[in-house]
C-alpha cells in the first residue's frame, strides 16, 4: 500500500456565488492528489507519455460530506491499496484545515499504448517502481 498526501487551497474561480467550491472542481483535486503520488513514486504521467502509454481515468465515484469554501485549504490524501494489473485503483479522501472530511472517493485508470489507442497491462518500468510497497504475501 502507498498513500500521499497533497494540500490546495481553495482558489476563488473554484467558487460559487456562495462561495462554495463546485462540485465539479473535486474531480481537479483528485487529479492533483494523483499527480503528486506519481511524481513521489518517481514516474510522473510526462515520463509515462514519452514511454508510450497513456494513462485514461475509467470512471470516478465521489461521496461528498461536507462543503469546501473559498479561502480553505485542502488536504488530499491518495493511496494505491493494491498492485495495479491492467488498471490502477487509487482511494482519494480531502479534509480541510480542520482535518474534516470534506469528501472520499475511487478514481480508476487505465494503461493504454499512445500510438495503437489499446488497452495494455501495467508497464514493466511502473511496476518495478511500486513493487517495495506491495510485498507478495
Amino acid at each position: 500500500m502507498y498513500t500521499s498526501e497533497c494540500k490546495l487551497d481553495v482558489r476563488y474561480y473554484e467558487c460559487d456565488q456562495m462561495g462554495i467550491v463546485h462540485h465539479s472542481n473535486y474531480v481537479r483535486f483528485f487529479e492533483c492528489g494523483r499527480n503528486q503520488m506519481m511524481k513521489e513514486l518517481g514516474i510522473p504521467i510526462e515520463k509515462m507519455e514519452v514511454e508510450n502509454i497513456m494513462v485514461p481515468v475509467v470512471s470516478v465515484d465521489i461521496h461528498f460530506k461536507l462543503p469546501s469554501r473559498m479561502g480553505d485549504t485542502l488536504k488530499v490524501v491518495t493511496t494505491l491499496t493494491k498492485k495495479p494489473q491492467a488498471k490502477l485503483v487509487f482511494d482519494q479522501r480531502i479534509f480541510n484545515q480542520a482535518d474534516e472530511l470534506i469528501c472520499y472517493g475511487t478514481v480508476i485508470v487505465g494503461f493504454i499504448s499512445a500510438d495503437k489507442r489499446i488497452p495494455i497491462r501495467a508497464p514493466k518500468s511502473f511496476l518495478e517502481k511500486i513493487e517495495a510497497y506491495f510485498p507478495e504475501d
